[in-house]
């Protein structure tokens, strides 16, 4: 389930009923007598309740000054009737995002954390294959706080983890969980303004993210952006519903590589994807179902043209991994890395047969 373009009708929606619910933190389980230990009506003194451990209070306090020192480096995005997140990624107004939270839109309102002013913003370019883009705000407020992001490489499995941005529309919101997996290779669904990326290396986290999530940020307890909220994984057999605590982020190497060309260059020349330099197609057998990845078109120079890879071969493997359709071709793909050499095992006129491919570099569209 993608988490970006929430309708800002949705969001008005929730916030009223937030507010008709009356969400108040007094009660006389909490009042302050009863929590102090004072004597009872009865004349019995009640227990006091025990306050946090120290190390609680530790935690508690880290958290606090990692939202005190990121939260203002996370925005809202409205694009029309939607609405997503946004990381600001330097002093000069960029701010980075999911491409299916702004689709294919050209001009934004941006409203900044704590703030209810929106802020005129246009599109810089966009990657969908990454699911990134950048917008940049028409004139940046003096002030502006660059979210500072780290290694992917050093995530850990349990690390802590917090989630910020405006799920649900309710902005400046904070999640909490930890890195649950690293690595994850996740197919995104095909939605107006996503064509269905298929992205690698994903960090997946217990933190909750939600529709209104896309684009922000998750946030490691040094106050460095790991990745960036992109969706949240589905139940197939409960109509797509969102799977309780798993997510999925863009990791932080993944952004900052996209996102210094996209400003610097209007364009990808760099993905850092993995490619055959092929066109594709589902293949289907005689009885109707997925049996591989037919090849349309090869790229003359390419890396499949020059292992002897030919239009009409039937790709069925990539390395010790089955492809069954160009779905899965490309999920494979995204796990690799350009210049790796990969054993491709493919049928031609009906016999199996191997090569060895050095894979080439998916080139921007």
């Amino acid at each position: 389930m993608l988490t970006g373009r929430l309708p800002a009708a949705l969001a008005v929606a929730v916030a009223a009923a937030l507010t008709l619910a009356g969400c108040s933190s007094g009660s006389p389980a909490s009042s302050p007598v009863a929590a102090t230990g004072s004597p009872s009506a009865s004349g019995t003194k009640q227990p006091t309740t025990p306050g946090p451990s120290n190390g609680a209070t530790q935690l508690q306090e880290a958290y606090q000054t990692v939202i005190a020192n990121v939260l203002p480096s996370v925005v809202q995005i409205t694009t029309g009737d939607s609405l997503g997140s946004g990381i600001v990624y330097d002093d000069k107004g960029d701010i980075v995002t999911n491409a299916h939270v702004i689709g294919s839109a050209k001009s934004f309102t941006v409203t900044l954390a704590n703030s209810t002013k929106t802020l005129d913003a246009g599109l810089v370019a966009s990657y969908p294959d990454s699911d990134l883009a950048v917008i940049r705000l028409t004139s940046p407020p003096s002030g502006l706080r660059p979210a500072s992001f780290g290694d992917s490489g050093k995530v850990q499995l349990g690390q802590i983890t917090l989630a910020m941005g405006s799920p649900l529309g309710l902005s400046s919101s904070v999640t909490q969980g930890i890195v649950s997996a690293t690595g994850r290779t996740v197919s995104e669904p095909q939605a107006p303004g996503s064509p269905g990326a298929t992205i690698g290396n994903m960090v997946q986290t217990s933190a909750a993210i939600n529709p209104g999530n896309s684009g922000g940020a998750l946030v490691d307890l040094d106050s460095k952006v790991i990745g960036i909220n992109t969706l949240a994984a589905t139940e197939p057999q409960s109509n797509g519903a969102a799977a309780p605590g798993i997510g999925f982020a863009i990791p932080a190497s993944t952004i900052t590589n996209i996102a210094d060309q996209l400003i610097k260059q209007g364009k990808v020349t760099n993905s850092g994807r993995a490619a055959l330099g092929i066109t594709a197609r589902t293949s289907f057998d005689q009885q109707f179902q997925p049996a591989g990845a037919v090849i349309v078109a090869v790229t003359a120079g390419g890396a499949a043209a020059s292992a002897g890879l030919q239009a009409g071969d039937v790709i069925t493997k990539i390395g010790d991994t089955a492809v069954d359709s160009l779905n899965a071709l490309t999920t494979a793909l995204a796990s690799l890395t350009p210049g790796s050499k990969v054993t491709v095992t493919y049928t031609r006129d009906g016999a199996t047969k191997t090569a060895e491919v050095t894979l080439g570099e998916l080139e921007s569209p």
